[in-house]
């Protein structure tokens, strides 16, 4: 073994023998396509966040994936002689599809300097990042969308299970203007007393949803709630002492502190948790914080993809993606008073969504002679679809007509969810699947209730 030293231009393989950058042994020069392209790989698997929480698949070919549906079972009780029995009324097996995406999406670079990328790892290490990141920031973004999608879709039309109560009841929202603060937790200059209620109602939620999986006979492993890292923070830091009033009773062991006397429900405060893949078990369910989420992405309806216009990073992809996460309402910027409304949290199993893949992450590069430039490529084809909608559900704000939050309605539009247009909110209106779609856009952006 030889000490490491600057490779010379005559170390490059690749500059007098083109096969050898391309296929054979692994020489000297033989580093940056097949090294980059691991990169891009492994740093897309760090940091996409959402695709290991569903059921993914990667496909070999082809364009779409065959879901079966079984048929029914029925039961005669009292099976009496000579009664003849026909094996289910509906036994007949059907399928459902998970179809890919029309398009690719593509992380792209081009370099004017190539020996930079053979020699210099640092230099190559941070491009596959980059390129990796954005690719894995967007897939979570589609499949945050779909897990809010599954939340809003009605029973699958070719299941033939039956439910003992309707999945609209596996919504969760404000029952009045401001008694959950729902969309008050996780916003800054809102009072700690405001956001300790809002993070409570959330874990109040987990609770009613878990209560209606188990209802339902409806089998999980895993359950997730999806929150911002503000709605997150607040969450972890229920029971913290803010003001010296909050001693007066002996003081206050914090909720999800390291403390065994109080279940020892998250870590203790010596820990930051300050990296997104930290996360908080209640109840069995784990709380998970994403930027990829309503709070970041808001109203991305009727946004279009548009080749060389300059709104390709505006949209999600295809419009299926782009919904509506405010519900049609209008945050609040008042300082002291702000608010985020809409989808607040979602809550799945990882059986609610699917998400496929056509032979994985691709990374093409070609040499442009007219620009004296190497133009670099990493793109992949991806779909989704909804598997099954009743392990997905979403938190909602429920606003008055109270655009300052201050107990004083205005008269300017006369319901969220009825014709008027504004500030509006549940109550009078009940909170549907069919509704919530109507809020989110779905419809609009081209969504088919199968």
């Amino acid at each position: 073994m030889t000490a490491a030293a600057s490779l010379a231009a005559g170390d490059l393989a690749y500059r007098s023998d083109i096969a050898a950058g391309t296929s054979g042994a692994n020489p000297p020069g033989k580093l940056w396509l097949p090294v980059w392209s691991g990169e891009v790989i492994n740093a897309y698997d760090e940091y996409n966040q959402f695709e290991s929480m569903v059921q993914s698949r990667t496909i070999s070919s082809g364009t779409t994936v065959e879901i079966p549906v079984t048929g029914t079972v029925d039961l005669n009780p009292a099976w009496n002689a000579g009664e003849e029995l026909i094996g289910g009324m509906s036994s007949t097996a059907t399928t459902f599809q998970i179809k890919l995406d029309k398009r690719p999406m593509a992380a792209h670079f081009e370099l004017d300097n190539v020996d930079l990328m053979l020699t210099q790892w640092e230099y190559r290490a941070e491009l596959a990042r980059q390129a990796a990141l954005t690719l894995a920031n967007t897939r979570d973004k589609q499949l945050y969308s779909y897990l809010v999608r599954a939340a809003a879709t009605s029973q699958l039309a070719q299941d033939p299970r039956t439910f003992d109560t309707s999945l609209d009841s596996a919504l969760y929202g404000e029952t009045d203007a401001s008694a959950k603060k729902i969309n008050i937790v996780g916003t800054s200059n809102a009072s700690a007393t405001d956001r300790a209620t809002g993070a409570l109602s959330m874990l109040a939620y987990v609770e009613e949803y878990l209560v209606f999986l188990q209802e339902n006979n409806i089998p999980f492993d895993q359950l997730y709630l999806a929150v911002s890292p503000r709605v997150f923070m607040d969450i972890r830091s229920l029971g913290v002492a803010r003001v010296s009033g909050d001693f007066t009773d002996g003081g206050n062991q914090p909720y999800f502190g390291g403390v065994a006397q109080e279940g020892g429900l998250g870590a203790p405060y010596t820990q930051g948790m300050s990296k997104l893949t930290d996360t908080l078990e209640y109840m069995g369910c784990t709380i998970i914080k994403t930027n990829h989420g309503s709070d970041q992405l808001r109203d991305k309806s009727g946004t279009a993809f548009d080749p060389g216009g300059g709104t390709e990073k505006d949209g999600l992809g295809e419009a299926k993606y782009n919904l509506d996460f405010t519900c049609g309402l209008t945050d609040v910027t008042t300082p002291g008073s702000n608010t985020i409304e809409g989808v607040r949290g979602v809550m799945f199993t990882p059986e609610a969504v699917g998400a496929i893949r056509l032979q994985g992450l691709k990374v093409d590069t070609v040499d442009d002679v007219r620009r004296n430039t190497t133009f670099t490529v990493a793109s992949m084809m991806s779909g989704t679809g909804v598997l099954r909608p009743e392990c997905a559900a979403v938190i909602v704000t429920n606003r008055e007509d109270d655009p300052n939050n201050d107990g004083n309605k205005t008269t300017s539009s006369t319901g969220f969810g009825s014709t008027g247009v504004g500030q509006g909110n549940i109550t009078g209106n009940t909170l549907t699947r069919a509704f919530l779609r109507n809020l989110l856009h779905l419809d609009a952006d081209g969504y088919v209730d199968a």
